[in-house]
């Protein structure tokens, strides 16, 4: 039996659960959740997610929130040691750009994008500032290694890119960032690659 995802198709964090899945070739049954009539705040969504929030997943009696923990639960289940070793120092080092995505990803281009594409109500100017401080970090990283995290994708890169590239939806390119833009399109030669809009 496929496992469910309710999701957001203009969502960079559903994005990358289906995009995950898509890469290992796990079937999925997705939901689409109508986000503008508030139905992450109703039943069925709300009672699987009290936090009212989507990506939500559902493997058999396993309900997963949070799209950082939902990637490590399909790369364990269905990935191997591939994208999301075991090892002390590669767990360490796939998770270290795991809390990026959740933090200085999420804060920055993610943040603009929901000032721009969205409305939201928050500091664009900060964002963009935040933004600007991580590709300058990310560009330092990638100029010196193909992935993110190891010398192969892992859930790392599949974490983090979405918002990248999404980036230009809220006034953040990759223009000086050649080795950013190189590995997001190193995501996108991914065989089974999907993409979403604006990617």
């Amino acid at each position: 039996m496929a496992a469910t995802l309710y999701d957001l198709e203009v969502s960079g964090n559903c994005y990358k659960v289906r995009l995950l899945s898509a890469l290992l070739g796990v079937p999925i049954t997705i939901v689409p959740v109508d986000f503008m009539a508030g139905a992450h705040k109703k039943p069925p969504v709300i009672d699987l997610n009290p936090f009212g929030q989507v990506p939500v997943f559902q493997d058999g009696d396993v309900v997963l929130r949070n799209s950082q923990a939902i990637l490590i639960y399909i790369a364990r289940k269905w990935g191997g040691e591939s994208w999301l070793p075991t090892d002390a120092e590669g767990l360490a080092r796939v998770c270290s750009w795991l809390m990026v995505a959740e933090n200085e990803v999420a804060r920055g281009p993610g943040d603009a994008r929901l000032h721009d594409k969205f409305g939201y109500k928050l500091d664009v100017i900060a964002a963009r500032e935040k933004a600007g401080r991580l590709l300058d970090l990310m560009e330092t990283q990638l100029s010196k290694h193909q992935w993110l995290a190891l010398d192969r994708p892992t859930i790392a890169d599949i974490a983090c890119m979405p918002y990248i590239a999404l980036g230009h939806e809220g006034g953040v390119t990759l223009e000086r960032h050649p080795a950013v833009l190189a590995w997001v399109n190193r995501v996108k030669a991914l065989p089974g690659y999907i993409g979403m809009p604006a990617i």
